[in-house]
């Protein structure tokens, strides 16, 4: 394994730790509820949801995290202004993980920001996202919301390689500085899956963004694997597998959060995820002297 010569942030948005060297801290798992097509919304415009089965994704997702030491994050996504507030206030009711905000429109977005301002939860926010082409309205309802956290998306359609992934992080046009200048303390870094093969150049983007910027990185691998499967209707067995490999391809090159699909998938996706992040300890240890930052951590409750 390798340790990085920048410095690595470690930030911590509502008791949970991101960032740090290989083997410091598991990777953070985020999982999505009341996506589109989610069998348990009943009414995406007024976010109708059945209470009772959303409560049991949760208990089995904090089940699974107990486990395997890893930590999660509910990806809260949205589609209109009274629905994403609906799941924002569910969510904060029922569990104390992060949430990553995640409308699908900046007219959501900046509704779901003005809310979570009105209630006093902008600390336990992860804003999605701050992109190359965000707008004024979009930075300005971010200021004001208080949020200190948000994913920086490397999204670059004109130049979709590992070189235009790290260019638009950069200057004072990059996604660093408007971050900074918004007022995101603790940013981190999604290196964008664009097309079925970008596993492998995002993974080494994340290494390559670690190493300049020492900031938290991570991706959705499982977003290249999902339009696979459209194309080439994998079965049950290879479409789990190859998420698996789609996913742990970025923790081995330094991933600290993974975005990796419905929440409801826990069961499937954190042990095989808490496997890597063991191995990854085990090596550190041995190799670096780098020991984990917690006991709660995947290579205790494994081995």
């Amino acid at each position: 394994m390798f340790k990085f010569s920048k410095e690595q942030a470690v930030f911590e948005i509502s008791g949970v730790k991101i960032g740090g060297q290989p083997g410091e801290l598991p990777t953070a798992m985020v999982g999505s509820m009341f996506y589109h097509g989610h069998k348990i919304v009943s009414d995406e415009k007024e976010g109708a949801f059945d209470k009772k089965r959303a409560e049991d994704i949760l208990n089995k997702h904090e089940e699974t995290m107990e486990k395997t030491g890893n930590p999660g994050v509910i990806d809260v996504v949205g589609a209109f202004p009274n629905a994403i507030i609906k799941y924002i206030d569910y969510i904060a009711d029922k569990t104390q993980q992060p949430m990553l905000i995640d409308g699908t429109t900046s007219k959501v977005r900046i509704a779901a920001l003005q809310h979570l301002k009105e209630v006093g939860l902008a600390d336990r926010a992860i804003y999605n996202s701050i992109i190359p082409e965000i707008k004024d309205d979009e930075k300005i309802a971010l200021t004001e919301s208080g949020i200190k956290s948000s994913i920086l998306l490397t999204y670059n359609p004109k130049k979709p390689t590992l070189a235009g992934r790290m260019e638009v992080l950069r200057g004072s046009e990059g996604l660093v500085n408007i971050a900074k200048e918004i007022g995101i303390e603790k940013p981190l870094v999604d290196a964008t899956i664009l097309g079925v093969a970008d596993p492998g150049p995002v993974a080494k983007a994340i290494f390559l963004m670690k190493e300049e910027f020492g900031l938290p990185g991570g991706c959705g691998a499982h977003n290249a694997v999902d339009r696979w499967h459209k194309s080439k209707k994998l079965d049950k067995q290879t479409y789990l597998v190859s998420s698996v490999v789609a996913n742990i391809t970025s923790i081995i090159m330094g991933a600290n959060f993974m975005l990796y699909g419905p929440l409801a998938k826990a069961e499937e996706m954190f042990p095989p995820f808490a496997l890597a992040d063991a191995y990854v300890a085990y090596s550190m240890r041995q190799e670096h002297g780098i020991k984990p930052l917690t006991r709660n951590h995947p290579l205790f409750k494994i081995f």
